[in-house]
């Protein structure tokens, strides 16, 4: 005869059986200290790439380099590519709305990804795509489990509950 548990303790089972598979758990200061060093340094790579989209090449000279590579709406694509790395990566870096921008910085690396880097391989130095995988993929990472509590997301959530 099997029994199923209620709801709740099978969450606190799965969130056990999480903490219990590490083998060696840090302690939540490191982690969070670990996911904000990270979230700013991958917020500066976004940044710099957003900023040189947008400021270094223009919009016009992106535009025409996403033209030249089969992006539709080119000139448009150019805009929206350069204003979510770059105010996606302020916006990691201060730990805000992370969920949201890891969407749209996931939606602009596939892009990438299929625009410009799959044709080439894997390696950055030939152009190929690995650059683009570890940014989006890091981003969805933080979009997935949070930006930690050094972050205005939390501080947020923190407050709400406190008003709750």
């Amino acid at each position: 005869m099997t029994t199923t548990a209620p709801a709740a303790t099978t969450t606190a089972r799965t969130a056990d059986s999480v903490a219990a598979s590490q083998v060696l758990p840090l302690p939540a200061v490191v982690r969070d200290a670990g996911l904000l060093i990270a979230r700013v340094l991958l917020g500066a790579v976004l940044i710099v790439h957003g900023g040189q989209k947008l400021f270094s090449n223009g919009v016009a000279g992106t535009g025409a380099f996403f033209e030249s590579v089969g992006v539709p709406a080119a000139t448009f694509f150019a805009g929206f590519a350069g204003t979510v790395e770059l105010v996606g990566g302020i916006l990691l870096v201060l730990g805000l709305l992370t969920p949201a921008v890891s969407v749209f910085v996931a939606i602009v690396m596939a892009g990438a990804y299929f625009y410009v880097h799959q044709a080439n391989g894997i390696y950055a130095a030939e152009n190929g795509w690995e650059l683009v995988a570890v940014i989006g993929l890091a981003t969805v990472v933080f979009g997935l489990v949070g930006p930690g509590r050094f972050s205005l997301d939390a501080l947020i959530a923190g407050r709400r509950a406190a008003k709750a």
